[in-house]
């Protein structure tokens, strides 16, 4: 198992406690399970994307920027073409480094910035989460 597959795997399962956590509060319970992943991603855990070593600068990747209708929320698609690389490049960061480095990473741009990283990797996560019975 690679590095990669290392990461996503200690964050679908960091990802797992923190639903599992959010749907047992009670202002969630009448919330869809797209709500509950969201407040998840936002309530990831901290002490962990603290303790990262910041990115190296470096452009995104070709493959964050080849198909952005596929990758960006739709709300962020008429975005500043600025603002959508660096969403781009945030979820990029997700899939070589991990959630907790790119969730870190977002929470030092501007709040629209990190909702649509967030969003965006909901989106791509909900699929599989699905498939483990983590979300219905």
């Amino acid at each position: 198992m690679d590095q990669f597959e290392k990461n996503l795997e200690s964050d679908i399962a960091n990802l797992a406690d923190q639903v599992k956590n959010i749907r047992e509060l009670p202002e969630m319970k009448n919330a869809t399970e797209a709500e509950i992943l969201k407040e998840a991603m936002k309530a990831f855990p901290r002490s962990a994307a603290e303790q990262q070593p910041p990115l190296p600068p470096s452009a995104p990747t070709q493959s964050a920027t080849n198909d952005s209708s596929g990758v960006l929320p739709v709300y962020a698609q008429n975005a500043a073409p600025e603002t959508k690389l660096e969403i781009e490049y945030l979820i990029d960061v997700a899939f070589r480094s991990g959630l907790t480095k790119a969730l870190s990473e977002a929470k030092k741009s501007s709040p629209f910035v990190e909702d649509a990283v967030r969003d965006a990797l909901a989106g791509k996560l909900y699929p599989e989460l699905q498939k483990r019975g983590i979300l219905k």
